[in-house]
């Protein structure tokens, strides 16, 4: 075979398998609307996203999901609080500050621990963290936003970490002895042109982390408690969007208006998952640094 017959050969495999990948990700989008859509004929717009009350199998129904929203919302913001900082610390640690040993160590212990399934996780959650709360913390129920919230960070730490830690050791090495051999103190060099160095590397482990914990549905149907109302503190059981879609999509009649509305949370999801991802992409890539002039 000629040298430019196989190139287009190649190029002609690649360009299928992406466009069939881009196909059935549309597919799925459409699917979901067109499901979604019908809710607005049992409520308005309005009165689904702003609607404090989810009682779908009521006579008459109720489908406000803004306590699902509030949840999912509440729960990702937190468990980013816990898991950003702690993912990104123990990067830092690993690619500059621990010995080779310890790195060779526990990088590999990171990246087996984000191969935990959630179920896991989730078990963990009921069996230890619940009675933990209740019995030291006096909290009158242990499933409840915190823990759902502690459990999803679990879950992000490995990813953040891992993806950080890969990016601040990629940064070249020209960069830090530069910034030593000026007088800078091994911190002063972490902060001023390391972290700069490898933000987009950072961001994007971020985000990972961050989209697991919005989209992940195991384990809050395990341990957030389940209550459909807006909490009044982080103790407060909850019910975010995913589990509300796992736990009630089993037992809901095919093409009624309860079944379509949980379609609409999902569009809801999708969306918001989404403009995260845009945000998140658009304020790592103002940041990303190209070559050291820009530090």
């Amino acid at each position: 075979m000629r040298r430019s017959t196989r190139e287009k050969c190649i190029h002609g495999t690649f360009f299928t398998v992406a466009l069939v990948s881009i196909l059935i990700l549309a597919l799925i989008c459409i699917f979901l609307f067109m499901e979604g859509a019908p809710i607005v004929k049992a409520t308005s717009i309005t009165d689904f996203l702003f609607g404090s009350e989810w009682y779908p199998t009521f006579d008459p129904p109720s489908f406000g999901i803004l306590p699902l929203i509030v949840a999912s919302i509440l729960v990702t913001a937190l468990s980013s609080l816990i898991a950003i900082p702690l993912g990104v610390m123990t990067a830092v640690y690993l690619a500059e500050i621990a010995r080779p040993g310890v790195r060779a160590f526990f990088k590999p212990v990171i990246e087996l621990l984000a191969a935990l399934p959630s179920v896991v996780i989730g078990f963990f959650g009921m069996v230890v963290v619940a009675p933990f709360l209740q019995n030291y913390l006096d909290v009158w129920v242990g499933y409840n936003l915190f823990n759902a919230s502690l459990m999803l960070a679990f879950m992000s730490v490995p990813t953040i970490c891992s993806i950080s830690e890969d990016a601040i050791y990629s940064v070249p090495r020209e960069l830090k002895e530069a910034s030593l051999a000026l007088g800078s103190t091994h911190w002063q060099t972490i902060y001023r042109v390391i972290l700069p160095a490898s933000i987009t590397g950072i961001s994007t482990g971020t985000i990972l982390g961050m989209s697991r914990a919005i989209g992940e549905t195991m384990v809050v149907l395990m341990v957030a408690g389940g209550a459909a109302a807006i909490p009044t503190s982080i103790f407060d059981p909850v019910r975010p969007m995913p589990a509300s879609i796992a736990a009630e999509m089993g037992e809901t009649p095919y093409g009624s208006d309860h079944y379509h509305a949980l379609f609409a949370i999902g569009i809801v999801l999708f969306v918001m998952t989404l403009l995260f991802n845009v945000v998140a992409d658009y304020i790592a890539e103002k940041n990303k640094q190209i070559g050291s002039a820009t530090l």
